[in-house]
């Protein structure tokens, strides 16, 4: 083989590269979106009120925390889809979501309240919450699953796990525009109770999806 048959075939070979697994994973994120977001619009839609509850810190905080839920979960993800990867040094960024939601809690408590802490903690929406974030995260995270079956992660049960997180906090993202309970206690103990269940389901799955 001559040198210029030689570059020919390795240019070939690069052009045949598998994607990164970023790309697929944003590309299969991408194509589930629609999907949760026509379930969201088919049974629940935005909060009357919305408007009005953008001037609410506490509604603005919602989105806060499951986004940075989401990102620090792609990102860990991502970190784990490695077959060499482990939690060090990437862990923490789980605890953003948790230290924004923390700040949110000791804000709310500084304040006067007319409503007693119970009331807050179990609000009104907490059965909606408990199913709606599970239901709207089911698309995404298939999607997940499918885009992290490019990598090769060392702990397919933990990867799964993380891989739950990020779905759980797209659609929490979701469900935050409709649910009328905007107390950091409620998303503290509902939202949080959803996304662990999420993240246990995409667990099992992972553990047997993202075997290799």
């Amino acid at each position: 083989m001559d040198t210029e048959q030689l570059i020919r075939t390795l240019a070939a070979d690069n052009s045949h590269r598998a994607r990164p697994v970023s790309y697929m994973l944003m590309l299969t994120l991408l194509a589930a979106a629609p999907v949760s977001i026509l379930m969201f619009f088919g049974g629940l839609g935005f909060r009357s009120d919305i408007m009005t509850a953008m001037h609410n810190p506490f509604f603005d905080l919602k989105f806060a925390i499951t986004l940075a839920l989401a990102i620090s979960a792609i990102a860990v993800a991502l970190h784990l889809s490695r077959p060499e990867a482990s939690l060090r040094g990437f862990g923490w960024f789980l605890l953003i979501p948790a230290g924004l939601l923390a700040a949110g809690i000791g804000s709310e408590m500084m304040m006067p309240q007319r409503v007693p802490m119970l009331v807050r903690l179990v609000g009104s929406n907490s059965k909606v919450c408990l199913t709606a974030i599970p239901v709207l995260s089911l698309p995404l995270l298939v999607a997940a699953l499918i885009g992290l079956r490019h990598g090769a992660p060392a702990r397919p049960a933990l990867s799964g796990a993380i891989a739950g997180l990020l779905s759980a906090g797209l659609a929490a993202t979701l469900y935050a525009s409709h649910c009328t309970d905007d107390s950091p206690l409620f998303v503290a103990s509902w939202y949080t109770l959803a996304t662990a269940f999420v993240a246990g389901v995409g667990a099992l799955l992972g553990s047997r999806v993202l075997r290799y």
